[in-house]
């Protein structure tokens, strides 16, 4: 085998890998992406254009069909042939919106809407794209999360990247919706700090598991309990990043402060499953779950331990300062006394 044989079997292993594709997708609306010198966006629109929403929110009954539209703008010099794709929805880690690829076949809301496979677009024009939405009359009350998206193939290098633009499309199906949530894996740990004066901080851990059919963005409220009184942090992030999808969960994490290291320190998370979107008429519980852990004062007890040795040191050394003052004025008082007794007699 010569030396060149490592190199070729390298460089054919690295051509079959080749096959990869890699899609990037985008959804906020009518947001816009690039790939070398082709740009468009895409947003949700009506028969003669864009209408101003950010996303296409549907509430329909099984059985129902409605058309709606999506507006393809190609911001390019050139003309462009956008694929068309529909599929389910999904949240990321970070709670974004996402959709499946494009080569999966969708099995939720996704499998509901209907688009052309194809437009195409001259340069610096727009087009209005019909979507078709039809619930199936047996579907599940609640929600089911999809998109719509435009899409280019490029190539780089070896490698084939589909760039997605889209729209989501939050679709509801009437009938008995339920809100609950779940709150699990509580965890707590505290972090103190050095200065005694200085209150510290639980850092506290937590899952939220939407047990419920439609999307929810809990309010969750965030309190600790010690020996020196009760301690409480409201969650205020914003509902888009704490949304959860039926039968989805998220782990959040979140901080109290001004917690003082006093034993023994109960920490208590209440979530209200807030349904997100439009207001919803149902009963939402409450759900409360705590945990305990142990915060001994240590820089307290330094102090004091300082403190208490400062005390006695100070209070033997003055001590041992009255002892030599007496002892002091005791010798003047003989001093003076061996004076006044001499010292007034005549020499002989």
């Amino acid at each position: 085998m010569t030396t060149s044989s490592p190199r070729r079997a390298l460089a054919l292993l690295t051509l079959l890998c080749a096959v990869v594709a890699t899609s990037l997708v985008g959804f906020a609306g009518p947001v816009a992406a690039g790939r070398s010198d082709t740009t468009w966006s895409v947003a949700p629109a009506n028969a003669d254009g864009p209408d101003g929403r950010s996303v296409i929110d549907l509430e329909l009954a099984g059985g129902q069909e409605v058309t709606e539209h999506i507006a393809v703008t190609n911001r390019s010099t050139k003309e462009v042939v956008f694929a068309i794709d529909a599929n389910d929805g999904y949240l990321t880690a970070r709670g974004l919106f996402d959709m499946r690829p494009s080569d999966a076949t969708p099995t939720d809301g996704g499998a509901w809407i209907q688009v052309p496979d194809k437009v195409t677009i001259p340069a610096g024009a727009s087009a209005v794209v019909p979507i078709r939405v039809a619930v199936p009359r047996n579907a599940t009350p609640g929600d089911h999360p999809a998109g719509v998206t435009a899409s280019v193939d490029t190539i780089s290098g070896q490698v084939r990247v589909q760039n997605r633009v889209g729209v989501r499309v939050n679709l509801r199906v009437t009938g008995d919706y339920v809100t609950k949530l779940a709150v699990t894996d509580l965890r707590a740990e505290y972090t103190g700090s050095w200065n005694p004066f200085a209150a510290g901080t639980v850092e506290v851990t937590y899952t939220l598991a939407n047990l419920g059919n439609v999307r929810l963005a809990p309010d969750t409220q965030i309190r600790t309990s010690a020996l020196v009184g009760e301690s409480g942090w409201d969650d205020t992030s914003e509902a888009r990043t704490r949304e959860i999808m039926p039968g989805g969960s998220r782990e959040f994490t979140a901080q109290v402060t001004g917690v003082w290291p006093m034993g023994e320190i109960t920490t208590k998370v209440l979530a209200i499953p807030s349904p997100a979107g439009q207001p919803l008429s149902t009963t939402t519980e409450r759900v409360t779950i705590d945990t305990t852990l142990w915060a001994l004062p240590w820089p307290q007890l330094v102090l004091l331990v300082i403190l208490v040795v400062a005390f006695f040191v100070i209070r033997v050394v003055l001590s041992r300062r009255r002892k030599r003052r007496r002892q002091q004025e005791a010798i003047l008082r003989e001093a003076s006394a061996l004076i006044a007794q001499y010292g007034g007699q005549p020499k002989d």
